[in-house]
C-alpha cells in the first residue's frame, strides 16, 4: 500500500495521532477517541498492522494496539505527526 492510501483517511490519521500521543489503547478506547464504531475501527487498525505500522497484544478478549518501533514506516510517521504538530503551536 501506498503512503497516500495510509494516509489518505482520516480515521487512520485520527488513530496514529491518538497513539503516538497515548501510547497503547484498546480497540473500544481507540474507536471512543476517533467517533468510529468498532468495526470500522478494526478495519483501519488492520490496514495499519498489515503495513507493519501498528502492532498489537492480547489479554484474553483486549486487543491493545500500540505504534510498532520497530518499523521504519511507524518511526517516519511518528516524527510527522510530531514535527507537524510543533509546526502547529509555532502559528
Amino acid at each position: 500500500m501506498q503512503i497516500e492510501e495510509v494516509l489518505g483517511n482520516k480515521l487512520r490519521i485520527k488513530i496514529l495521532k491518538i497513539l503516538n500521543q497515548m501510547g497503547e489503547l484498546n480497540v473500544s478506547e481507540i474507536a471512543r477517541k476517533i467517533g468510529a464504531n468498532h468495526k470500522t475501527t478494526m478495519k483501519h487498525l488492520n490496514i495499519l498492522e498489515d503495513e507493519g505500522v501498528l502492532q498489537h497484544k492480547m489479554f484474553g478478549r483486549i486487543h491493545l494496539y500500540r505504534l510498532n518501533i520497530n518499523s521504519a514506516k511507524a518511526r517516519a510517521l511518528q516524527s510527522l505527526i510530531e514535527n507537524w504538530d510543533k509546526a502547529e503551536v509555532h502559528h
